[in-house]
């Protein structure tokens, strides 16, 4: 069975919203990433769980509420360091309100605004992270 994990590429002011992820974090700790994390189950039937699940968590990790639509980006997997495979997505999503903060220490370690070149220039940018990066400012170019 797949963990189902969300990425949220919150946009604005020609900067994205970036988090170094808590070295408490079980996968990939210290590294640079968009906020995101796994989908939550919520019985039988359910409508725009990933969505809601993206909201959710821009929310409860750094206090940052989006718009209500969002938009999918692309998808990746990949299997965690002690063998569990996961299915990613990213989407982009549209700044409503909100500064960010490190709301949830557990999971990050600090919040930042950046710029593409910062975070291709950024140390703890992974090559994934980059990839999410680069595809989230495609698809924001195509919806301007």
């Amino acid at each position: 069975m797949f963990i189902v994990n969300v990425e949220g590429a919150v946009h604005k002011d020609g900067q994205w919203l970036m988090i170094t992820r808590s070295l408490k974090e079980e996968n990939a700790g210290g590294t640079l990433s968009f906020v995101g994390g796994k989908v939550d189950k919520e019985g039988s039937s359910t409508l725009d769980i990933l969505e809601r699940t993206v909201k959710r968590e821009l929310y409860e990790e750094v206090g940052v509420e989006v718009k209500e639509n969002v938009t999918y980006v692309y998808s990746s997997s990949f299997v965690t360091g002690d063998g569990r495979p996961v299915i990613n997505m990213v989407f982009l999503c549209e700044y409503d309100q909100g500064t960010p903060y490190c709301k949830s220490p557990d999971e990050v370690d600090s919040v930042q605004w950046m710029t593409l070149s910062e975070i291709r220039d950024h140390p703890q940018t992974p090559p994934w992270t980059m990839e999410s990066v680069q595809r989230a400012e495609e698809a924001r170019r195509k919806l301007k």
